[in-house]
């Protein structure tokens, strides 16, 4: 979903409390998987360019990252300002870091802040990994969505609709 909505990079990231342990011998066949997924995901969406895989990364790595951006948001649900409140950047990129299952460690959290990122949160509840980002990536961009012309109707809108099950 995460392609869908209109991410530029995915970057594995091997955390403390990670289920899945990217393995040295198995790093570029699980990367192949994701990067087919990826493009498959470009075909459905009709996207113009397919998002990087980056390899996996540990915390220490992710951290150096961290700067390379407009603004890093760290996802946690111990966070004291919502994703709402933040004020983004005019241009540039903004990177965000979604903890594991487990959650993320203090030494993980503290790591990320002391490099520069801020801690959010997305929602009233701890939601799991796979729809973290996607709940953020979606909310970001209603925040950066442009406000409908004055004057216009909800039916002069576009509409979207919701077919589950593809039926």
């Amino acid at each position: 979903m995460l392609t869908e909505l209109g991410v530029d990079e995915i970057v594995p990231w091997q955390s403390a409390r990670s289920v899945v342990k990217w393995a040295p011998d198995r790093v570029e066949r699980a990367l192949a998987r994701w990067r087919s997924i990826v493009r498959e995901s470009v075909k459905q969406s009709r996207r113009f360019w397919v998002p990087r895989v980056s390899p996996p990364l540990t915390t220490a790595e992710l951290a150096l990252r961290i700067a390379e951006p407009a603004l890093t948001l760290v996802l946690h649900e111990g966070a004291s300002d919502w994703i709402t409140s933040v004020q983004l950047p005019v241009q540039g990129e903004v990177m965000i870091i979604v903890g594991p299952e487990g959650g993320l460690t203090p030494d993980e959290l503290a790591t990320f802040a002391g490099a520069g990122a801020r801690a959010v949160l997305i929602a009233d509840g701890v939601l799991r990994t796979s729809t973290a980002g996607t709940v953020a990536l979606a909310q970001l961009h209603a925040l950066t969505r442009p406000p409908p012309p004055q004057g216009t109707r909800r039916r002069d809108r576009p509409q979207f609709l919701l077919s589950p099950r593809g039926g």
